[in-house]
């Protein structure tokens, strides 16, 4: 089994350790170790204090499946299985899915979430955003995709790349949509609790679907991608432990270091997220002075929630692509473009996440001043 190359992580690979700045990160500002320890509990601190480099157990550290499990509203330390997100994206398609299984996926997506399951042999129908809709997630267009022999539906939720969020009543139709079928529901939740409005969250897919499973992470929400942990929450016993079997076939278990960070980080959740949150909604007012003042060249759709955007080029001759490179070559700035994610070349990707978006997107303007002149 060999999947395809991973478009954006390819991309990224190449300049994003070589960019002095950076409008494509999809992540918050990473937190330095220092504040991290510094908030530590008691407990956090003696199992820092008295740490191993040893092997840790498989499922996790049991406080810290315990704290993911209070994330959710009937979830237990049993549900939840912790490893790299990607590395649970890959065995949770290898422990589900047979050659010739049907799948339907939210599309754009990041690319594992639909890639394992063609390299696998499934079949993947794409559920298409409607970009004219503030990109919204029909529930009527993923009822036109399913079929008698869907096994899962993969869903991203909020959504990268566009930062869309479906509304309440479009997710219950969704979830119970789901349940009458009964295909397994797979929910990619990473930028769960980063909403604008905190009362647009929505219930996690493993809360309120029979078997579904959750995936989240100390990457997106609480800027410690650095830690490698994430997790998947399933109130399925038979469908975890095969996850956790086919685990075994790749890191076994975590970093002990990053289950302690990360379990101090859950713990510290409300304050970093409410630090997060206001970061976001500063770089989003900038992004809106940004976007009225090149409304000649691009046009957006306001995100919802998480840390990216989707805009788009208003002239079809332009080239993202092109412009991407010209950025980077020129003025050393990393952008997005849209055909990492299978696009076409007029959609651009933007991070927001960062502290200092402002001043990148200050040079970003000046360099289009000169490279594509206001009309």
């Amino acid at each position: 089994m060999r999947p395809e190359p991973f478009a954006l992580e390819r991309y990224f690979a190449q300049y994003e350790f070589t960019a002095p700045y950076l409008l494509a990160s999809s992540d918050c500002d990473g937190l330095p170790m220092a504040e991290v320890l510094a908030a530590a509990d008691d407990e956090c601190a003696a199992l820092w204090h008295d740490l191993t480099l040893a092997y840790t157990e498989s499922l996790g550290l049991p406080q810290l499946r315990a704290e993911i499990a209070r994330l959710y509203d009937t979830a237990e330390p049993d549900d939840v299985l912790t490893g790299a997100p990607q590395e649970l994206i890959f065995v949770a398609m290898i422990a589900l899915l047979s050659p010739g299984d049907h799948v339907v996926c939210t599309f754009p997506a990041y690319q594992s979430l639909h890639q394992v399951a063609e390299t696998i042999g499934c079949e993947v129908t794409r559920w298409m955003p409607r970009e004219r809709e503030a990109w919204r997630l029909h529930p009527a267009d993923l009822e036109a995709c399913l079929r008698p022999d869907t096994r899962l539906i993969v869903v991203n939720v909020p959504h990268n790349p566009t930062g869309a969020l479906p509304s309440h009543a479009d997710w219950r139709a969704v979830t119970s949509l789901v349940s009458t079928h009964g295909a397994r529901l797979f929910c990619d939740e990473m930028y769960r609790g980063l909403e604008l409005d905190p009362g647009d969250r929505l219930p996690a897919a493993a809360d309120v679907v029979e078997g579904a499973i959750s995936l989240s992470g100390m990457s997106k929400v609480y800027g410690m991608a650095g830690t490698r942990i994430g997790w998947l929450t399933v109130r399925d016993e038979e469908t975890r432990s095969r996850i956790a079997a086919m685990k075994d076939y790749t890191a076994i278990c975590s970093s002990a270091p990053s289950e302690v960070l990360a379990l101090i980080g859950l713990r510290s959740g409300p304050a970093l997220i409410a630090r997060h949150r206001a970061r976001v909604e500063r770089n989003l007012a900038a992004l809106d002075a940004f976007f009225d003042r090149r409304a000649d060249l691009l046009s957006w759709v306001r995100p919802r929630a998480g840390t990216v955007c989707l805009a788009r080029l208003r002239d079809e001759a332009l080239s993202v692509e092109a412009l991407a490179l010209k950025s980077v070559e020129e003025a050393g700035i990393m952008l997005t473009p849209g055909t990492l994610f299978g696009l076409d070349d007029s959609y651009l990707r933007i991070g927001f996440g960062r502290e200092n978006l402002p001043t990148v997107l200050e040079r970003f303007e000046e360099f289009l001043a000169a490279a594509y002149p206001p009309r």
